[in-house]
């Protein structure tokens, strides 16, 4: 929280008010997207890309990787991008520190956390409350998925006190490699497709699913400035409804059809690994079917994050998300 806000508070005062969207060669409106990092999670806006619904929508979609929702959010600031996708709590930070001028959010994508509790032994009545004692690789400190998992374990009677057992210590591209070598850890997360791999590969048991157990989260979403969307709301709306567009592809085709049109996003993953992730995340519904994001959800992203500490208060729903566009999409498509 406070590197994101000292980044942002250094940028605010350079940054200029947006114009209208650039159009390409081709007459599509050019939106720059930047999201938080690359990963199955986001299917629905690949589909959107593979399949063309971007151009359907007379956009073409310009994808860069932030690497960080710290990165992604200054990127959105500075003008660099116009949409970014991260997780909603870096839209909150700003807004705690009474920062009005910052990105709203104006679309969800995920509705669930999409990490998986893995094990080194198969527990078919795996039960939260059994962790008391565990040791738990948990993720990185003040990350959405470490609070979620925390959140769960303490909403369940288990203590996360002891930094020895509920270890942040290991960095989120680290946590796998650690788990294998380090066999006095009994539990950690991993997200799609790894999670799958890790268990076809023998090593190991998705107990539990993270998602499954917190409720709905709104995990992800697509946060613009203010200026930005009241310039561009149709090509905001345009943009939303190819993501939907998207996510309905996903709902009436197979996984591994599903995986067939992810793979151009993917390569380097096989089209099973796909479709296991795929399979697995429709299972848990972590995939909004609506972009409107509820205030019920907003605030349970918000007790996970007070749980953990990370909130001196909270932030005002009114004033972080604009349902606006979103809830105007969902009319039209009768939703």
């Amino acid at each position: 929280m406070k590197k994101l806000t000292a980044v942002l508070s250094a940028l605010i005062m350079a940054v200029l008010p947006f114009g209208f969207a650039a159009c390409t060669d081709d007459g599509l409106t050019k939106v720059r997207l930047s999201e938080v990092t690359h990963s199955i999670f986001y299917a629905p806006l690949y589909i959107a890309i593979n399949k063309g619904y971007f151009e359907e929508e007379n956009i073409k979609i310009e994808l860069s990787n932030g690497g960080g929702a710290d990165k992604v959010m200054t990127s959105v600031i500075s003008g660099s991008a116009d949409i970014g996708l991260m997780g909603p709590e870096a839209t909150i930070y700003c807004h705690v520190e009474g920062q009005r001028d910052y990105p709203v959010i104006f679309g969800q994508l995920t509705q669930r956390d999409g990490s998986f509790l893995v094990g080194r032994v198969e527990e078919p009545d795996f039960k939260w409350s059994s962790l008391t004692g565990k040791h738990i690789l948990a993720g990185r400190p003040g990350g959405v998925p470490a609070m979620t998992l925390q959140y769960i374990l303490n909403t369940n009677g288990v203590s996360t006190d002891n930094p020895d057992l509920f270890d942040t210590k290991v960095a989120f591209d680290a946590m796998v490699g650690t788990f294998d070598t380090d066999k006095s850890i009994d539990y950690t997360t991993m997200f799609e497709p790894t999670a799958s791999e890790y268990v076809r590969a023998g090593k190991g048991y998705i107990v539990a699913s993270v998602g499954e157990a917190s409720g709905d989260v709104p995990y992800t979403a697509f946060s613009a400035q203010k200026s930005y969307l009241k310039k561009n709301a149709d090509t905001a709306k345009r943009f939303l409804r190819a993501v939907l567009k998207g996510y309905k592809y996903m709902t009436e085709n197979t996984p591994e059809v599903v995986a067939k049109a992810l793979a151009p996003s993917f390569v380097g993953t096989s089209e099973t690994s796909i479709a296991d992730s795929v399979k697995s995340y429709l299972g848990i519904e972590a995939w909004a079917p609506t972009p409107v994001m509820s205030r019920e959800s907003f605030d349970r992203l918000q007790d996970i994050m007070e749980n953990a500490g990370t909130l001196s208060s909270r932030a005002d729903y009114t004033l972080a998300v604009d349902n606006t566009i979103a809830t105007e999409l969902v009319g039209e498509l009768k939703i």
